[in-house]
């Protein structure tokens, strides 16, 4: 007989953990069906660990450069190990305080382990090593996530290689990489392998890493990598993989002529893949499309009692959109109305100074709307906090449509804190110009933002300066 509920939940990463903890404070009866660990990726591959590495990368970075603050300049004496096993004491403290299992089953959540199946538009079988075991329940939600992509690529299976998922399992991490691959993952490990005397070698298939972003401000964090000693190559075609004694060998073309990059290991980050082998949904009717479960803009599937949430439904593959998604799937099941999950989706790299994006590029909104496209630019060596830090590389570029906010890109060293205002700009149809009737601090490096919806203000002042009041 089947445990009926009113929610089962496929997957407890950044998704599931959150619809469940929100379908909980509804008093629904819900059940999560996990096969791996709770937290899913961004507790045990993704952001958690990768943004710890980072701090000790940027750590031993401001010692070898105390010398720019009045300091003496240090060489840091980096113990990788102790490095990783920073990054597990991090994940540890995660996993037994926010992301802790025992704290669900409080709320009353049912977590069953093992590997999943949808058999029906209600139902769900969990098997392990206990049996299987039937859940029930109104509406059915699908949270599991993705996985690393790896390339098709002659002699790289045999040789071996490394992911993000198993990256950070390491206890002795390899002296140098060959990095495949140019999205956020690989540039920020890129930069943060370099900084703990890591050589690491970038080779991307295209013109240009981070091609989502804004080309303007990507160039200017290309240029600060090559300052910091990070090897980039671009337009490479990676052929083949082959082992010469310990190092491992890529063999390709760079710009069309032959190259080779060798190192002690591979780190193959070329993007992800849906989790959605195994889950019975083609047999149900559940729509499969190139990047995973196809969904309409309320988070249902093609079979209106299973929704689909976070990578899986590929949209967008970041924690906090899934997490959105999540709970606006459960309010679009049990609320009234209708809800809807097309919100724009804010997103940062987390290099050093890091790389924010809200809405529109510029060419992506002079191609959208042709015409009354603005473009406002402001250089953080205009920013008083930004000198003090010693920090002025970067920028922020904001991009208008009649004088509507659509798009806001940030270079900066708390990007990804300072981009949620111009992220709640365009949600609102705010024009620049209204950012400035918003107080910023001084001084913080959000006094730039308003500063440029300053200059936008002023410019409105002044085609209505024909109504000062004058003696």
């Amino acid at each position: 007989m089947a445990d009926e509920f009113d929610l089962v939940i496929v997957g407890m990463g950044s998704g599931g953990m959150v619809a469940a903890e929100f379908a909980a404070t509804l008093d629904l009866r819900v059940a999560v069906a996990e096969r791996g660990r709770v937290g899913g990726d961004c507790l045990w591959t993704g952001c958690v660990p990768s943004k710890a590495l980072l701090a000790s990368g940027k750590v031993a970075h401001h010692l070898r450069h105390a010398d720019e603050w009045g300091i003496g300049a240090v060489t840091p004496q980096i113990d990788r190990s102790k490095v990783w096993d920073r990054i597990r004491s991090v994940q540890h403290g995660v996993a037994t305080t926010d992301d802790n299992p025992d704290r669900f089953r409080e709320m009353g959540i049912d977590i069953v382990a093992g590997f999943a199946r949808v058999t029906g538009r209600h139902t769900v079988v969990v098997k392990s090593n206990q049996g299987d075991r039937e859940l029930h329940a109104r509406f059915v939600l699908l949270s599991t996530g993705s996985r690393p992509a790896v390339p098709a690529v002659e002699g790289l299976d045999e040789v071996g290689y490394l992911t993000s998922e198993t990256l950070f399992e390491l206890t002795d991490p390899p002296a140098s990489f060959v990095n495949i691959g140019g999205g956020p993952i690989a540039v920020e490990m890129v930069q943060g392998f370099t900084r703990l005397g890591i050589p690491t070698t970038l080779l991307q298939k295209g013109p240009r890493i981070l091609p989502r972003d804004e080309p303007t401000l990507v160039d200017l964090l290309v240029e600060h990598l090559g300052d910091e000693g990070v090897d980039l190559h671009f337009n490479v075609e990676t052929q083949r993989v082959i082992r010469d004694g310990d190092r491992k060998v890529v063999h390709g073309t760079e710009n069309g002529e032959p190259g080779t990059w060798a190192a002690d290991e591979i780190l193959v980050a070329v993007g992800r893949s849906p989790n959605i082998e195994g889950l019975g949904l083609e047999e149900l009717g559940v729509e499969i499309g190139p990047k995973g479960v196809v969904v309409d803009n309320r988070g249902r599937t093609t079979v209106d009692t299973i929704y689909a949430c976070g990578d899986i439904a590929g949209r967008f593959l970041f924690t906090h959109s899934a997490a959105y998604e999540g709970v606006r799937a459960v309010r679009d099941m049990f609320f009234p109305g209708k809800g809807k999950v097309v919100a724009s989706v804010p997103w940062c790299t987390f290099t050093d100074p890091e790389l924010a994006h809200a809405g529109l590029t510029e060419a992506e909104a002079r191609g959208q709307f042709k015409g009354d496209v603005e473009v406002w630019h402001q250089d953080l060596v205009h920013n008083d906090r930004a000198r003090a830090d010693g920090a002025a590389t970067g920028a922020i570029l904001v991009v208008t449509h009649k004088k509507r906010v659509v798009g806001a890109h940030i270079l900066a060293p708390a990007a990804g804190e300072m981009i949620h205002e111009f992220a709640l700009a365009i949600e609102q149809d705010v024009s620049l110009s209204d950012l400035s009737d918003f107080m910023h601090v001084y001084p913080t490096l959000s006094t730039s933002i308003g500063q440029l919806a300053g200059e936008a203000a002023f410019e409105k002042a002044e085609k209505l300066r024909w109504l000062v009041k004058r003696r």
